[in-house]
This record gives C-alpha cells, sequence and structure tokens, in this order.
C-alpha cells in the first residue's frame, strides 16, 4: 500500500508517527494509550508514554482513578496515577542530558494544558498529533508562544514491505 507521499516509503512525518504510536503500547493507562517521540534533524532524542510514576503502582494493577471517580476525558488532569507522555519523553531528555530546545514532538494525542506549557518552556518549535482531546486550551498557548502544531492523520500501522 502506498504512504501519504505515495510511495512505499513512509514520509518523515508518518515514520516519526508510526513510532510514537508504537511508544504507546507500552501504556499503562487502561482509558488512553498516547506515545510521543521528541526528533531534532530527524533524529530521534526522547520517547515517552503514559503510566505510573517508575517503581509505583499503575492503572493495570489499581485500576483507574480517573473511572473509579466518573472524571471525564479533558478534565481535572492532575487527578490520576499517570504521567503523560509528553511529559515523560521531557523527563527523559533532563534525565540523560538530552537538549530538546527547537525539537519537534509527535504525538498521538493532542496536549493537556499541563502538558503545553511544559513543552512551551522546554522550547518544543512543533507539534505533531492525531487524536484531538475534548480540551483545545493549548491551542491559544501554543499560537502565543510560537509552537506550531498541527493534527495529522494516523498513519497506517503496519510495516510496509519495498518490492
Amino acid at each position: 500500500m502506498k504512504t501519504e507521499n505515495g510511495d512505499l516509503r513512509p514520509s518523515w512525518n508518518e515514520y516519526f508517527m508510526k513510532l510514537a504510536w508504537l511508544v504507546a503500547e507500552r501504556s499503562t493507562c487502561k482509558r488512553h494509550h498516547v506515545g510521543a517521540v521528541i526528533v531534532r534533524d530527524k533524529r530521534i532524542l526522547t520517547t515517552g508514554y503514559n503510566g505510573a510514576a517508575s517503581g509505583t503502582k499503575d492503572c493495570l494493577e489499581l485500576d483507574c482513578l480517573r473511572n473509579q471517580m466518573q472524571i471525564p476525558s479533558g478534565t481535572r488532569h492532575e487527578i490520576c496515577r499517570a504521567i503523560h507522555a509528553e511529559q515523560n519523553a521531557i523527563i527523559q531528555a533532563g534525565t540523560h542530558g538530552i537538549n530538546i530546545k527547537g525539537a519537534t514532538i509527535y504525538c498521538t494525542h493532542s496536549p493537556c494544558i499541563l502538558c503545553a506549557k511544559m513543552l512551551v518552556n522546554a522550547g518544543i518549535s512543533k507539534f505533531f498529533m492525531c487524536v484531538e482531546y475534548p480540551d483545545d486550551s493549548y491551542k491559544p498557548l501554543f499560537k502565543e508562544a510560537g509552537v506550531d502544531f498541527a493534527a495529522i492523520e494516523v498513519p497506517d500501522l503496519f510495516i510496509t514491505q519495498k518490492k
């Protein structure tokens, strides 16, 4: 099957977004599997997925706190066991001494306002996503801060083979 650029080889956007969806498979969230990949100059800098803090019990073991409290998606982000995918990608950069200023992030979902603030302060210059949450409060912040953002189609999540 051909990709968005008409070739059997995926475009860079498709390639990095496919990787974000693959990273999302590590998620321990029962509501949404979210993955993020931070890239500069066509090179992967860090990845992150949503899940509980290292060494702590997650929703797969304890069940979803947000479901138990009937919290609607896109609200009360602070009530959750998980660290968001974008946050984990930023944390990985800090932990490993990787400069992400001016980088692009590919994320399966749009950011919450908390992640958007962190991305702005981390110096992220572009944000690509596939799925939009009900909360779009990140948009005015990104516009004011000069972070380019765009929704792109979910790529075909299969491996193409050259013939």
